[in-house]
């Protein structure tokens, strides 16, 4: 898969300083600072409502700070979004069309011309870009491997991806982990909120802990982290 501008590892690409999201009364982030170095594969942890999900919206640029900054290859999430590709937890697909249907769809948005990207994301997440299936008839697990074929699409340095492993097999995860390892392995910079931690031992380069809005810890294996 091809590498667009990928950056060295240990150099730190995005910078977050004292950022706060609050929704009316309450403080979804509270304080964050952080740097996170390129080329590294960083899983995002926590329990419910520790802010998770807000911190990957937030450097994605679709949570903008209630106060702080957030710096994306020295550049604010909104003018960095052609660097980013984002995997909602939901699918973010249209369920009517089929697979290369709606890759066809988001490839027109970011410029790209034919179907030769289309079919090779499509395979690379390990389906078929003939299957004429409308992907609301998908399997759960389908749907996160077509989901994550949309966001890679557009050849992004950087990957946010929110619980690609929900409701998905073992086996297809771990395929799903393999192929983000190599990515990450190209130069890609990749962040995982998962509650699944242990698919990820021995892959992800740190684990990053949240509680109550704030990072807590970082880690380079969950078990320092007291998981069990």
């Amino acid at each position: 898969m091809p590498v667009t501008d990928a950056i060295p590892q240990g150099l730190p690409i995005v910078t977050v300083k004292n950022v706060i999201k609050q929704f009316g009364r309450f403080a979804a982030l509270r304080g964050v600072t952080a740097e996170f170095d390129g080329g590294r594969f960083h899983a995002i942890l926590g329990d419910n409502g520790a802010g998770k999900t807000t911190l990957l919206r937030a450097l994605a640029g679709l949570a903008q700070p209630t106060q702080g900054t957030i710096s994306i290859f020295g550049k604010d999430p909104e003018a960095a979004c052609r660097d980013i590709g984002y995997m909602a937890h939901p699918s973010l697909l249209y369920d009517e069309m089929s697979g290369m249907e709606n890759l066809r769809y988001f490839a027109g948005l970011y410029g790209i011309a034919g179907d030769g990207r289309c079919e090779e994301v499509i395979r690379a997440v390990g389906l078929d870009p003939e299957l004429a299936r409308a992907v609301g008839q998908y399997s759960q697990g389908m749907r996160q491997r077509m989901s994550l074929a949309r966001a890679i699409l557009h050849d992004p340095r950087i990957l946010l991806l929110d619980e690609p492993f929900s409701n998905v097999d073992v086996n297809s995860a771990r395929e799903m982990v393999g192929l983000l390892r190599g990515m990450r392995d190209a130069g890609k910079t990749i962040f995982v909120v998962t509650h699944q931690a242990l698919l990820l031992e021995g892959v992800a380069d740190e684990f990053v802990w949240m509680q109550a809005g704030q990072i807590v810890d970082r880690t380079a294996s969950i078990a320092r982290a007291g998981v069990p």
